[in-house]
């Protein structure tokens, strides 16, 4: 059954101002699935690594002649030589919507596509899926999700919120949010992140790098999940399995790369002394941490060392996928004093700053909001706006130092 997407209503209008739309995300996050359902009459060829399918890239133009537009070209970083053909055919008409591609890879796809399709191309970002698309409960008619609510109108958080997940907070970390996981038993979800892994590794990451031992790249994807949430050391991170810090960095790009792993920058103001100057690293789906650490199931989750990190990724990762929903993307920080004091996550939009703490807990009291409260007293002369707690409780409540508590399963 397919799952209503936040993004769709915006690709659709993307296709009637841009010749060529293309969505991009990690491998497996439904973006030709999407592509296909909303544009049902369109025929999708698929490219390669290996083969060169129909020819595309040999010879560009006799593959374009055809297979005419209108046509979804999945996976078009295997075929590159295809941009410039495609430049000089949607330079011919003014037709918009001609050519939908996909691509997971982000450095390889934007870079060739910037080159040849600047000002003809409309660039989505789809992620794996969020509460309300796992439980087909999202919202048809562009009515607020509970972040545009947050954003716009914080004093009315709190009376507008219940919860839309039926799944327990263990169970949903530990199984993730690919589409190809929705239907699966669990008992079936470690092979499929198994194949996951195996194909991410010797597709994708083959392609971009020369890596010659790739047993040790899958050993440093594992060290990635288990240090998710933290800051990023890169000499910690190569450590493990003897590699260099440059290398690390390196092996770290590629994941950026390949939408595996997402990093938050601090947030510094006018005191950049006082402040740590280290990103903060998140892998970008909780169910493929939890099998890279070998979590054997959502009861093995709610005693593991890791349930805070991953709690906490999953509200981060949350958030940047409801992004989708937004006409301007926020700023994400995070923030942290030499003297102890943190924000798991600023958001900056408008000249305003929108602080969230996460808690892993059921109940969240007036001592939790101090990390807020700091970062209000440190810069007092900033727009910072009511402060958020999104927490593993039920229901949505006031706390002092003017902070809304929010459940991590929460819908507007």
């Amino acid at each position: 059954m397919y799952h209503t997407r936040h993004i769709q209503q915006k690709l659709i209008d993307l296709s009637q101002y841009f010749k060529v739309v293309l969505v991009k995300g990690a491998r497996q996050v439904g973006k030709s699935t999407m592509l296909k359902h909303i544009f049902p009459t369109l025929k999708c060829i698929v490219f390669d690594p290996v083969q060169d399918l129909y020819g595309a890239r040999s010879d560009p133009d006799l593959f374009l002649d055809n297979f005419p537009a209108p046509i979804i070209l999945d996976e078009i970083q295997y075929a590159p030589e295809l941009l410039p053909a495609l430049k000089r055919r949607v330079d011919e008409s003014d037709k918009k919507g001609q050519y939908f591609l996909t691509g997971s890879q982000n450095l390889s796809v934007l870079k060739d596509i910037a080159e040849s399709l600047a000002g003809r191309v409309g660039i989505l970002l789809l992620e794996n899926m969020t509460l309300e698309e796992i439980s087909n409960n999202v919202a048809t008619n562009l009515e607020p999700n509970w972040l545009t609510l947050y954003l716009s109108a914080p004093d009315k958080l709190h009376h507008n919120v219940f919860t839309v997940s039926q799944d327990t907070l263990y169970e949903q970390l530990w199984r993730g949010a690919f589409p190809g996981v929705m239907e699966l038993k669990n008992h079936i979800i470690p092979d499929y992140y198994s194949s996951y892994l195996q194909t991410y590794v010797e597709r994708d990451v083959r392609q971009l790098e020369n890596i010659k031992d790739l047993n040790k790249f899958s050993r440093f994807v594992a060290i990635c999940a288990a240090l998710t949430a933290q800051e990023i050391n890169y000499s910690e991170l190569g450590r493990e399995i003897g590699i260099s810090p440059a290398t690390a960095n390196e092996w770290l790009n590629i994941l950026n790369y390949t939408f595996q792993w997402r990093e938050v920058w601090p947030y510094s103001g006018n005191m950049i002394k006082r402040i740590s100057k280290k990103p903060k690293g998140y892998i970008t789906d909780t169910g493929f941490a939890c099998y890279l650490q070998r979590i054997s199931s959502p009861n093995a989750l709610a005693a593991h060392p890791l349930l805070g990190g991953l709690f906490e990724t999953w509200v981060i990762n949350t958030i940047s996928k409801l992004f989708a929903t937004l006409p301007t993307v926020p700023n994400m920080y995070h923030w942290r004093t030499n003297g102890g004091a943190e924000v798991d996550l600023i958001l900056e939009i408008d000249g305003a700053l929108y602080p969230i703490e996460i808690k892993c807990k059921t109940n969240v009291l007036a001592k939790d909001t101090s990390g807020i409260a700091s970062f209000c007293k440190t810069y007092p002369h900033l727009k910072i706006m009511p402060g958020l707690i999104i927490y593993a409780g039920k229901t949505c409540y006031q706390l002092p130092n003017n902070v809304i508590a929010l459940p991590w399963n929460a819908k507007f």
